[in-house]
């Protein structure tokens, strides 16, 4: 498998990235084409597409052995699903795979690079392939979500004080807002005292969540 991009984004670590594709779209990605596939030509029509599926690497979360099961956050990390019932990166072959969102076709001293809406990669994960989202064959309406149908979804009210939001300009502020409103904390996590961390955009953030509010504390 070769990479032949990067991924660019605020996701500076784990911690914050949306659990699923789609659910930020708020957050603009950039993918930055490896050298030696910096064709345009390669990229010949998929303007004509609005989604497109990424194929990409774990890249950190390989390891050399595997467990037949894991333990979803969504059922609280205390049921144990076999590996390939579930999206977890902790597989044999440590792939992703992503729907995101195609806002634009770039170009600039990179190559062409594409914008994309909806990413859940972190910051320079590495691409392995890239293929256009076809509505026809992609999209199965009846489809069935196993047991994440059985769970419910976490989402949280957002409060960032003035002093605090006046950090970031509008732009920023949406996508921070609208990464918290998915609840970062793992599943099985709800402590109103804990405080929370993690790094966006280059900043560092810091928050606490009582009932179904979220209170972010530090903005720096």
């Amino acid at each position: 498998m070769k990479v032949i991009a990067r991924i660019r984004n605020p996701y500076d670590g784990k911690f914050g990235v949306p659990r699923q594709s789609g659910l930020v779209e708020q957050v603009v990605s950039t993918i930055v084409f490896e050298p030696e596939y910096r064709a345009a030509e390669a990229l010949r029509g998929i303007e004509e597409f609005s989604h497109l599926w990424l194929i990409w690497a774990f890249d950190r979360t390989e390891r050399e052995d595997w467990s037949p099961t894991v333990r979803p956050p969504r059922l609280g990390g205390n049921q144990r699903i076999g590996v390939f019932a579930t999206r977890s990166p902790y597989r044999p072959n440590a792939v992703g795979l992503s729907c995101v969102k195609l806002l634009a076709v770039e170009k600039g001293n990179e190559g062409t690079v594409l914008k994309v809406a909806g990413a859940d990669l972190m910051n320079d994960t590495p691409i392995y392939d890239i293929k256009p989202y076809l509505p026809y064959a992609d999209c199965r309406p009846e489809a069935t979500g196993g047991f994440t149908d059985r769970t419910e979804k976490r989402t949280v009210r957002v409060e960032i004080p003035e002093e605090l939001a006046g950090n970031l300009n509008t732009e920023e502020l949406e996508a921070l807002k609208a990464v918290l409103r998915e609840d970062p904390r793992p599943a099985y996590q709800d402590d109103p005292e804990r405080t929370y961390a993690f790094e966006f955009g280059g900043r560092h953030v810091e928050f606490r969540v009582q009932n179904d509010r979220l209170e972010v504390i530090k903005l720096c």
